[in-house]
């Protein structure tokens, strides 16, 4: 004991500090969590009430306080979505593309892209709504991104284009609506 004694109890010190940081460090993560979530829920309420101004501040609140919670790209969205119906682009466009460069899921990235190519062609920015789907989306979204680079180049008038965007759309839709809306689409060009 005399010779190894302060090195015992340093050791036991430094285990009891390590594990109490992780206690500290996992209840602060948990608490980030549910204040987060507390926000998520006015966040919703108001964007069911259509009330712009709560769904900005509370949005804004989220991404500010809590932008690494998964909570924050799902703010972005449902504020983007509000804002769009409210035709305030500018500001719908500033939290999709927020969301693109933030989000941790490939799922959620590629449906703000998607909704961003959206906004954009309502912009009428067509060669920017392209651009955007030229990142490769996460695979459940292929035909979708297919299928909205042949509605942009639709508008365009490059038919031949669109026809090639809506035939590779077809290709990775599988059963259900989409199928059906392509084909539709395509004969809309002369095609079916």
């Amino acid at each position: 004991w005399k010779d190894h004694g302060g090195a015992i109890i340093l050791g036991a010190t430094l285990v009891c500090a390590a594990i109490g940081a992780w206690n500290g460090w996992t209840w602060y993560q948990r608490s980030q969590s549910a204040q987060a979530a507390v926000l998520y829920d006015t966040l919703q309420k108001a964007a069911r009430a259509n009330d712009l101004k709560t769904t900005r501040e509370t949005a804004g609140a989220i991404l500010e306080s809590f932008p690494r919670s998964a909570y924050a790209p799902l703010a972005a969205l449902v504020s983007a979505k509000i804002h769009f119906q409210a035709g305030d682009l500018k500001t719908a466009r500033a939290q999709l593309q927020w969301v693109i460069e933030h989000a941790r899921s490939d799922e959620i990235r590629s449906i703000a892209a998607l909704r961003l190519s959206s906004v954009l062609l309502d912009d009428n920015e067509p060669d920017a709504a392209l651009k955007i789907l030229e990142a490769k989306p996460h695979p459940s979204f292929e035909a979708l991104y297919a299928s909205q680079r042949g509605d942009i180049l639709a508008t365009q008038k490059k038919r031949s284009e669109a026809r090639a965007a809506y035939k590779a759309a077809l290709e990775k839709a599988g059963a259900g609506p989409l199928r059906e809306a392509l084909r539709l689409k395509l004969e809309a060009l002369g095609e079916g």
